[in-house]
This record gives C-alpha cells, structure tokens and sequence, in this order.
C-alpha cells in the first residue's frame, strides 16, 4: 500500500548498496510514497577477471545485481539466469535478451539451472563477488554440471558514512534502512559506530535481507530489526512499516 507524508514525519528509506544496484529500488520506494536517501557504504571495484568466450559458456548465472555490469557485451545473446528479480531487471535493463529470475536465493537459482540447462550442453558460468559462497556451484556440480566461476567485483569499504545518511539521522528523518548483504550490515555498523551517536537509531527500523544480516546488525540499538521472509528486494520491502 503507498503511503505518502506530509510536514516533519520520518520519510527517509536508506539505501545501503551500490549506486547502480540501488536505483530499481529507490524507484520502488517512490512508488510507495517514501523518499529513497542513497548511502552506499562501499564502493563496487572490478577484478579485471578473464571471461571464457561466450561459445564454451551454456549459461550464466548470476548472484548480483553488481555482477551483472561486468558482464562483456558479447554475453548480450546468452541465456541468463538471476537470483533475483532486481537483479533481472537490471540485465534486462543492460540489454541481455534471455534472462529468467529465481525470485529467491542461491538454492532456487540451482533448481532453476538444473530445470533448463543440461550437463551434457556444456559449462554454468557463475559470476559473482569476490567473497561469495561456494553453495551454487557445489550444488549444481554435484548434480551433474560443469561450474565455471569467475570473481568479477569485490567492494571496498567506504571510509566513512555518506554525508547524506549522517544529515538524515541528524534531522531524525530515517524511518527506516534497508541491508542487502551481511558484508554491507557489517560495514554500516562499523562506520556508524566510529563518528555517530548511537542513540541516532533508536527510532530507525533496520530491515535485512537475512538472519545473517540482521545477527550483523545487533550491536547497534535499532528501534527493532525485521528479517525479510525471502532474501529477495519484495520481501526486504515487505517490511517497511
């Protein structure tokens, strides 16, 4: 349901992930009447990773809207396959012409590869941060496929929070602030804790994209922390008060 506000009450929905990746949700966040605040705290930065030609790659897959960016143009006619519906828009968006999303979480993007890719038809291709889990590819190399996998960004920590985020807590204007990744929790807390009053999120709904994002988020006194029932962007913005 929208909500539209009026006069001094907190409006603002932080936004901590990357720029590139955070505006399909700012666009979402409008549409339900609050005011997207864009307070990345790292900064995305490429490996320089070797693709393989996109003749010995059956199909790619992808763990982050991020990733999606760092894809070569000649991959644009590849069969893609997301982990979530963000991150197929945003290849859409970049041109890739068949993209299909999991709507859900690295377990849903196996399923979804093992329904309509075969083995036999040659190597998954997974692009994806230079920390992420192994868990896709063990599962889908265990059920018979090749599984190439090819670090293609890692974020850099910023070395201090956004001046946008610190005015809006200093105005009491956040009503809420959403997390994407535990490594993204870890990093606000660490920056909040190092120059804000704490106390400035006692009013402040933290809503994460997971039990490990929210466990992140427990040193700092929040108003209260929700977990989104699925780690996808509807389900995190499911639960915006």
């Amino acid at each position: 349901m929208a909500r539209f506000f009026h006069g001094t009450f907190p409006d603002g929905v932080l936004i901590t992930r990357a720029p590139d990746s955070a505006a399909d949700t700012a666009r979402r966040l409008n549409a339900c009447g609050w005011r997207p605040v864009f307070a990345p705290v790292a900064e995305i930065d490429r490996t320089g990773a070797d693709m393989p030609p996109p003749e010995d790659v059956q199909a790619v897959l992808v763990t982050s809207a991020n990733a999606v960016g760092m894809l070569p143009t000649s991959y644009l006619r590849l069969p893609l396959l997301a982990v979530g519906d963000a991150t197929a828009s945003r290849a859409r968006a970049l041109g890739f012409i068949a993209t299909r999303s999991a709507s859900g979480d690295a377990l849903a993007l196996a399923a979804l590869a093992a329904e309509t890719c075969v083995p036999s038809h040659g190597p998954l291709l997974h692009v994806c941060a230079r920390d992420a889990p192994q868990k896709l590819g063990q599962v889908l190399t265990e059920a018979g496929f090749t599984v190439t996998r090819r670090e293609v960004y890692f974020a850099r920590p910023a070395a201090r929070l956004p001046e946008a985020a610190r005015e809006e807590f200093a105005r009491n204007m956040v009503a809420a602030t959403l997390f994407f990744s535990p490594a993204t929790a870890r990093t606000f807390v660490a920056l909040f804790q190092e120059d804000m009053a704490l106390e400035a999120v006692a009013n402040v709904i933290a809503i994460a994209i997971s039990e490990a994002a929210a466990e992140a988020l427990s040193p700092l006194p929040w108003r209260r922390i929700r977990v989104a029932s699925r780690p996808n962007q509807d389900e995190l913005l499911a639960q915006l008060p």
